[in-house]
């Protein structure tokens, strides 16, 4: 694949709404642009801990043990459900917002199904030497991608009516979540 096509194709994939990105766009309208600053090394720690174990032995593992994908589907439906009835029971109307945490995005991003993709469609065999700059490529995608989102979050402040726009904006963002956990559900079932 081309650096341009790399790009494209990761941009499209990194952009598109998911659960990391809510995540960075809550951080932005809760915390502010430095918020999301500070977070950003939390959502690269969990692309490289998800990533670089698949792109290395993804292929033999899921050979040698079949059942390690649905272990991960399962566990990344059930963390985002998770997130997405915490984040529906965290801010009330008069209620402070509870911060979105590293801890947070990182376990998130370590089980984003986009996580699979990355490592074992888009990015070049990791056997290649093309693998590490393409993946310093990657990350350089993944800070700029979170800058939009956490920008947008950031964006739904600037009125006097922001608390209750952000109280609108995290229910819509934890009924988002969830729709993505019941969609990974529905997905686990078919297969």
């Amino acid at each position: 694949m081309v650096s341009t096509a790399f790009v494209f194709a990761v941009l499209a994939l990194l952009l598109a709404p998911g659960p990391t990105n809510t995540l960075m766009g809550l951080a932005g309208a809760h915390g502010g642009l430095s918020r999301v600053v500070r977070l950003i090394p939390a959502e690269l720690a969990g692309y490289a801990t998800a990533i670089l174990p698949l792109s290395f032995l993804g292929a033999q593992l899921f050979q040698t043990m079949p059942g390690f994908e649905l272990v991960l589907k399962v566990a990344a439906a059930i963390w985002i459900a998770v997130l997405a009835i915490k984040l529906w029971t965290s801010l009330a109307p008069d209620d402070g917002a509870k911060e979105i945490s590293a801890r947070q995005v990182y376990i998130t991003t370590c089980l984003n199904p986009k996580a699979l993709v990355f490592s074992l469609v888009l990015l070049p065999s990791a056997q290649t030497a093309d693998f590490w700059p393409y993946f310093a490529l990657f990350a350089a995608m993944v800070i700029g991608v979170a800058l939009v989102w956490g920008g947008l979050g950031v964006m739904t402040q600037v009125s006097a009516a922001g608390t209750r726009r952000l109280m609108i904006i995290q229910r819509v963002a934890s009924a988002w979540l969830m729709f993505v956990s019941l969609s990974l559900v529905v997905n686990i079932i078919q297969a």
